[in-house]
C-alpha cells in the first residue's frame, strides 16, 4: 500500500461479512490488518485511538434460522461508535438453509433481508454505516415500464430510512437509480484497472493501441463503458444494438432477432467486448459470432458479474469453437469450482481494491482515484510497454 499522510479515523473500524461473502471479508480483513501493522503512521494513531491496530477488524454475527424458515441477525460483540462496513453478496446461491427439513438455496431477497436483519440488529450504535453490495440488489429492475415494481430504488430508499449512510456497489446496471435517495452518498465504481490488469497476465502479447485493438458495446445500454475504456486506453469503440421481436415474450423478455453493429472496419484487430455483467450469456456468444464473421482477432471480454445462469457449456463450445479466447470477471460475486477450472476463464480480483476503499472512508478520506482511476491504468499501461520494448 502507497504510504500517505493519514487522516485520524472517522471511527473504530469494523468489517462485517455476511453469509456469502465471508471469504471475500476475510481477505479485505488480511490486507486491512497487513497494512496497518507495517504502516509507520499506525503506531501514533494507535497510541491515540484505542484499537486502531487489531488483528482483525471482522465483527462477529449470527443469522440462525428456525424451523419454519424465519430468521433474526445478532451481532456478538459491542459496535457502539464503530465505521462499520457491511459486505453483502446477494447473489451467492450456494448458500443454503432449511425450512421444514428441506434444503433451500440463498435468493437475493434472501440476502437482502439478511442485510436488514443486521443493520436492525446494529440498533443504531453505530457511528456511521457503509453497505457495500457489489452486486445491487434488483439492479436489472432499474426503470417502469408501464405497471411494474421499481425494487431496487425501494430497497436503497428502505436502507436509507434504516440509518445506511454510505451505499458502494460495482459497475451498477444503470446508477442513475442512485436518484431515488439524492441525500445519501451511493458510489458506483468501476472495475475497469482489474479488468486490464487481469488481461495483461493472461497474455502478455497483447498490443494496445488504436491500430491493433478496439472496445465493443455489446448493447445501447452498456456504450457509456465501452465509450469510457476506449477513451481511457486510447482505442476505437463499436457497438451492437439489439433487434427484437416486440410481438412476443420468452422467458420474460423480448426474444433477439438480430444483432446490428455500428463502427469502423475491424478486421484483424482484438476485441474487447464489455458489459456489466454476463447473465444466460447468449448475448455475448452472438455479439463474438458476428465480430468473427466480420474478421475480427482475438476477442476477449470484459464482464464486472458473470452470473452464467444457464451453465457454461455454450462457453465451452464457444471457446472450441475459436469465437471466445478470454473471459474475466470479478470475484464479487460468488464463482463455481466449474468457472475457475476452465481454461479461457481469468478473475480480475478485487480484495485489495475494497480494502483500499475501507481504510481510505476509515480516515475521511476522498476515494476519487479509486473510482476514476486513470492514471493508475496510464501507468499498468506504460510498464506494459516498456516490458515489450
Amino acid at each position: 500500500m502507497e504510504q500517505k499522510t493519514r487522516k485520524s479515523p472517522y471511527g473504530p473500524l469494523g468489517v462485517i461479512a455476511l453469509q456469502g461473502c465471508t471469504d471475500m471479508g476475510k481477505q479485505v480483513d488480511d490486507y486491512l490488518v497487513q497494512w496497518r501493522h507495517e504502516d509507520k503512521e499506525s503506531r501514533e494513531l494507535n497510541r491515540v485511538f484505542e484499537g486502531y491496530m487489531k488483528d482483525s477488524y471482522l465483527i462477529s454475527s449470527k443469522l440462525p434460522r428456525f424451523g419454519s424458515g424465519e430468521a433474526k441477525g445478532e451481532i456478538v460483540e459491542s459496535v457502539r461508535g464503530m465505521d462499520l462496513y457491511l459486505m453483502v453478496d446477494v447473489t451467492n446461491y450456494s448458500t443454503t438453509y432449511s425450512i421444514s427439513g428441506k434444503l433451500n438455496p440463498m435468493s437475493p431477497d434472501d440476502h437482502y433481508q439478511n442485510l436488514k436483519r443486521i443493520i436492525a440488529a446494529v440498533g443504531g450504535k453505530a457511528r456511521r454505516i457503509t453497505v457495500i453490495m457489489p452486486f445491487l440488489y434488483e439492479s436489472r429492475q432499474h426503470k417502469k415500464n408501464g405497471r411494474e415494481s421499481m425494487d431496487c430504488a425501494l430497497a436503497l430508499q428502505e436502507l436509507e430510512k434504516m440509518g445506511v449512510d454510505q451505499i458502494l456497489t460495482f459497475d451498477a446496471h444503470d446508477d442513475r437509480v442512485q436518484n431515488a435517495i439524492p441525500l445519501t452518498t451511493f458510489e458506483s465504481i468501476p472495475s475497469t484497472y482489474q479488468f486490464i490488469k487481469a488481461l495483461l497476465g493472461a497474455h502478455p502479447d497483447i498490443d494496445i493501441d488504436s491500430e491493433h485493438m478496439m472496445v465493443i458495446s455489446p448493447d445501447e445500454g452498456g456504450m457509456g463503458r465501452a465509450v469510457y475504456l476506449a477513451n481511457v486506453l486510447g482505442l476505437d469503440v463499436g457497438m451492437f444494438y439489439k433487434r427484437r421481436d416486440y410481438t412476443r415474450v420468452v422467458g420474460g423478455r423480448n426474444p433477439i432477432v438480430a444483432h446490428e453493429f455500428l463502427g469502423s472496419d475491424i478486421e484483424g484487430k482484438d476485441m474487447i467486448v464489455i458489459d456489466d455483467m454476463i447473465s444466460s450469456g447468449e448475448s455475448v456468444i452472438d455479439v463474438a459470432r458476428e465480430l468473427k464473421r466480420r474478421k475480427a482477432g482475438r476477442i476477449f471480454v470484459f464482464s464486472t458479474f458473470g452470473l452464467f445462469t444457464n451453465g457454461l457449456e455454450r462457453f465451452d463450445r464457444a471457446y472450441e469453437e475459436g469465437l471466445i479466447d478470454r473471459i474475466i470477471t470479478t470475484d464479487l460475486i460468488y464463482q463455481t469450482p466449474e468457472l475457475l477450472s476452465r481454461p479461457y476463464y481469468s478473475t480480475a480480483s478485487m480484495s485489495k481494491y475494497i480494502a483500499l476503499l475501507i481504510d481510505t472512508l476509515n480516515h475521511d478520506s476522498s476515494i476519487e482515484e479509486y473510482i476514476k482511476p486513470v492514471q493508475r491504468i496510464h501507468r499498468l499501461i506504460e510498464d506494459h510497454k516498456k516490458s515489450r520494448s
